[in-house]
């Protein structure tokens, strides 16, 4: 597997991590998929790279549609025994970049119970996502996996951050419980 630097998109200030998976081209468009739908292969490479490896992040590598959807998807493992993580991005259905980001910190593995970003993104449309996109001209920039940062109320709880921007306003995000599916908050910014 080739390492090279995996390119970040988002988010939250001190945590910048980046992270992606896309399938095959079909009929010259490439396959777009959920991020349920790459996290076997993922999961797959870092268990060989590490036995105690945990899924701590997932993040849109590439735009994602209106269907919750990513031509890549990026997932980051941390290892207690390592002291380390490592990203595996994939695209095309296998793994296109791995990358030892600079991660000192143990991050809490993901619930393996979660969401799929498909139906995460159709709640957080469903809340305030279509409105503001209406309003705002705003699109989706970017979705993220994580847990014990953006649930103050439930630290435990894994959430998803939906990410909207507009050229005329502040951003939006929603963050919804990655379990139950409850919008836990929303913010403008």
């Amino acid at each position: 597997m080739k390492k090279s630097p995996v390119p970040g998109r988002a988010l939250l200030g001190a945590l910048c991590l980046s992270v992606g998976l896309a399938g095959a081209v079909h009929g010259g468009e490439p396959h777009r998929f959920g991020a349920k739908e790459g996290e076997e292969l993922a999961r797959s490479a870092a268990a060989a790279w590490s036995g105690d490896a945990r899924l701590v992040w997932v993040e849109s590598d590439e735009e994602v549609t209106a269907a919750g959807q990513s031509e890549r998807w990026g997932y980051l493992f941390f290892s207690e025994s390592r002291n380390e993580g490592r990203v595996y991005s994939i695209k095309n259905a296998k793994i296109e970049v791995v990358t030892d980001p600079a991660f000192d910190f143990p991050a809490p593995p993901l619930d393996e119970a979660w969401m799929d970003s498909r139906r995460a993104l159709s709640i957080a449309d469903a809340e305030k996502g279509n409105d503001y996109r209406a309003k705002h001209a705003g699109e989706l920039r970017s979705m993220l996996l994580v847990r014990g940062v953006l649930n103050l109320e439930e630290p435990d709880a894994t959430t998803w951050a939906i990410v909207y921007d507009s050229p005329t306003t502040s951003g939006l995000w929603v963050v919804v419980d990655a379990r139950s599916g409850k919008v836990v908050k929303t913010w403008r910014g």
